[in-house]
Order: C-alpha cells, then structure tokens, then sequence
C-alpha cells in the first residue's frame, strides 16, 4: 500500500493532466485501500492546493460532453448530479455552455437529428419519409400504412434526442 504522501502525489499529478471531481479521487483512494481519514486529509490539501475545483470541473466536463459525446443538457446535469456536485455549479456550469458554445449547441443537436433521420429514412426538411410517393395513384390503406410508419419513425427520432439529453422543445424546434 502507497504512504499518504505518495498517494497525495499521484493525485494530484493526476488532476494536473485532466479535471477531476472529488468523488472519482475518492473511489481511486478507496479502491487503493487508502483509509477514510487518509482521503479526507488528501481531499482537502487538493482543494486547499486548487488541484479539485468543482464549479472548474463541472464546466469542463459539460464543454466535453457537449463537444465529444453530443450530449444535450439534461443528461449533462444528471451526469454531473450522480457525481454528488453543487447544484449551484451544475446550473453555472450550463450557463456557461449557452453563453460559450449557443450556436454549437444548436448545431450538434441539429447534426445529431440528421444523421439518426437519414438512419430511420426520415427528412427533417419537409417532414416526409424517404421515398414517399404521395400522389402516385396508390390506394388509401398504403396512404394510411405511409403515415403510421412515418409517425412511428418520427418517434423513434424524437425519443432518440430525449435520450441524449435534448429537451422535447430544443427536439421539436429543430424538427420543425
């Protein structure tokens, strides 16, 4: 097992590549048998040494999961939320992101629903299926079949959105 200041020096060189939150520093600690009030004592000199920052971190992070993951804001805050951050900080941290990166924002959500539309056959511009072919003299059972396919694809692209952490209104706006 690693002394304490062995450990408070790989901690904090491991923070100085990459942002870190304090419950993932914790787990490293726990899972290298560290005791409790050895982590605490490690925790706080991070801190103290400005190696953990929590409204730093929660910026960070979201920037990254917008940019990489095209996550959308909703599951960017449980995300950060299950790591037991500030609410204070998430909600800064996500200001933040609209003041920052609005227009990209915009953007990934908007390329996000092309690429899955273009997968389901499903054209955001007009709103219509991919090969549909209204007015081609079929009859009204293969209209009606048309449309509840078409509706059920739409759906899935919806639903697709939701589960990357776009809001029903930031999905419907940009369908629109």
């Amino acid at each position: 097992m690693a002394t304490f200041d062995e450990q408070l020096s790989r901690m904090a060189a491991l923070c100085s590549v990459s942002e870190h939150c304090e419950s993932e520093i914790r787990e490293k600690l726990q899972r290298a048998a560290m005791p409790e009030h050895d982590i605490q004592r490690i925790i706080d000199a991070l801190y103290d040494g400005g190696f953990l920052d929590t409204a730093r971190y929660c910026r960070a992070f979201s920037r990254d999961k917008l940019r990489f993951a095209h996550w959308g804001r909703i599951k960017i805050q449980q995300a950060l939320r299950q790591k037991g951050l500030p609410d204070a900080d998430i909600r800064q941290a996500l200001r933040d992101l609209d003041e920052e990166l609005g227009d990209d924002y915009r953007r990934i959500l908007a390329d996000t629903l092309r690429q899955k539309a273009r997968s389901l056959g499903v054209r955001l511009a007009d709103g219509r299926d991919d090969g549909d072919d209204r007015g081609s003299g079929r009859d009204d059972d293969d209209d009606d079949d048309e449309a509840a396919d078409h509706y059920v694809r739409r759906q899935k692209l919806i639903r697709f959105a939701a589960s990357r952490g776009f809001t029903l209104d930031e999905i419907m706006e940009m369908m629109s």
